[in-house]
This record gives C-alpha cells, structure tokens and sequence, in this order.
C-alpha cells in the first residue's frame, strides 16, 4: 500500500522539525517536503504532489486559508489539514469554506494527528475534539465569544477605530506596513467579516473599543 505522501507548511522550522521527527516513524506515512512561507508551500506542492498538506494559518506571506484555496484550485484531489494553535469557530468555519478537509490543534498527541491523516485520505473530514465541542456549542445556541487578541492586534484595532490609514499606523506603532496590513487581516478573519466596519460593529459589540 502507497504511504500517505506529506507536505509540511509551518514558518517556525523547529515546528516542522518536530513533525518530522513525529511522523517519520509512521510506516504508512512519508514526510515529502518542508516548507515555511506559502510561495514554497505552492512550488513544493507542484513538485512532490503530496496526498495531504499540514498547513499553518499564519504564514509570512500570506494567509494559510488562502494558500488552501490556491492549492485546491491546482490540485483539486489534495487533501488540505489545517495545523494551528487557533481555536476559534471563525478559522475553522473559513479553512472549510476553503476547502480544508481537516482542522487539528498543535496540542493533538501523535495518535490523533496519525488519524486525522487516515481519515483525510479515505475522504472523510477529521476535527480535533476541541473544535467540536466548540461547533456543537455554537449550534445549540451557546452565547457569541469575543475573540482572542493580542496585544498589538488590540492596538491596530484601536488605530482602525481612529479612521488612521495603515502607513499612518505603522508610523505610529513603529512597525512595517506589511505587518499592519497583516494585523488587519488577522483580524477580519478572526472577527469572520470581511470589511472594517462591520469588524467595528462587532468588536463594539464585544466592548473591545473601550477606552
């Protein structure tokens, strides 16, 4: 039997170095590249045509969810697992828009992350347990929860509600445009909208505007 053929996408190596070391053991899987931005994540696909991509959400240059959606597009047979710390509803709900067949937290042990991969391959959708509890909370109607920010998300966040445009903001912050522009979108996507007022509206809402 084939082994599951494995490509790698996180932008810390000693992350891919430990997924490495973790799934090389496994005779019915073969780790067939590593890559740490989303453009080696594209060139790297197109080579080794893996069966599954472990994919981080924040990459350098560019949102995993889109790196999903780009990787589908060319090779509409690969099955795409989301890898993440991020445990919130708004993530999964677009890496499955995206086309993600999976979404697993970096806390799974080795046996859930093995399985996740089975699973994927034999066409099924594989959630870490954590992410179903939180779906099923969600659809019995749990109360909405206000995402989790960092602290510099929370200062863009305070720059986009003074109307300041983004250079203005990285002048301010003492930080690149590139890294603002990736805050704003860290934010839509966390937020799950997809233009600035409605991602006022709802961090209103949730009372992250306060003074």
């Amino acid at each position: 039997m084939e082994p599951i053929r494995v490509l790698l996408v996180d932008d810390h190596r000693i992350v891919l170095e430990g997924l490495r070391v973790l799934l090389t053991p496994l005779a019915h899987v073969a780790v067939v590249g590593c890559a740490g931005t989303a453009a080696e994540a594209q060139q790297l696909a197109r080579a080794t045509r893996p069966h599954v991509v472990l994919l981080d959400l924040n990459l350098p240059d560019g949102s995993g969810i889109d790196v999903c959606r780009q990787l589908l597009a060319e090779q509409p047979a690969l099955r795409v697992v989301a890898l993440t710390t991020l445990n919130e509803r708004s993530y999964l709900t677009r890496m499955m828009q995206a086309g993600a067949a999976g979404y697993v937290l970096k806390n799974a042990l080795p046996e859930e992350l093995a399985d996740a991969l089975a699973k994927v391959c034999a066409g099924k959708k594989f959630l870490s347990e954590e992410m179903q509890e939180l779906l099923l909370q969600s659809e019995a109607g749990g109360p909405a929860v206000a995402p989790v920010l960092t602290r510099r998300e929370k200062e863009v966040l305070g720059c986009i509600a003074e109307g300041l445009t983004s250079q203005q903001m990285a002048d301010k912050l003492f930080i690149s445009y590139l890294t603002i522009e990736t805050h704003r979108r860290n934010l839509l996507t966390k937020f799950a909208v997809h233009n600035t007022p409605t991602l006022l509206k709802h961090a209103a809402h949730h009372g992250l505007l306060q003074p």
